[in-house]
């Protein structure tokens, strides 16, 4: 599964290591910026989409896996 597919960090600020040292001595909170959507609905579509496709991913690898589970079941 590769999961390059999913969008990450869409809700929250993901700082390099630098800039994490910055913030500690950002008292102010002035170095905050996340990741926003242009709306709410934006945000909201690409969060759905993003649930979905790993709902979907999960449901792939686990009928992948009963296939292959069934091909080594002994026969009853």
């Amino acid at each position: 599964m590769s999961m390059s597919k999913y969008v990450f960090g869409r809700l929250y600020a993901e700082p390099s290591f630098a800039e994490g040292i910055a913030r500690i001595m950002d008292i102010g909170g002035t170095l905050q910026v996340y990741n926003a959507s242009k709306t709410e609905q934006e945000a909201d579509v690409t969060a759905l989409k993003n649930d979905w496709r790993a709902v979907g991913d999960d449901i792939q690898t686990s009928i992948a896996q009963y296939e292959q589970h069934q091909k080594f079941a002994p026969a009853a």
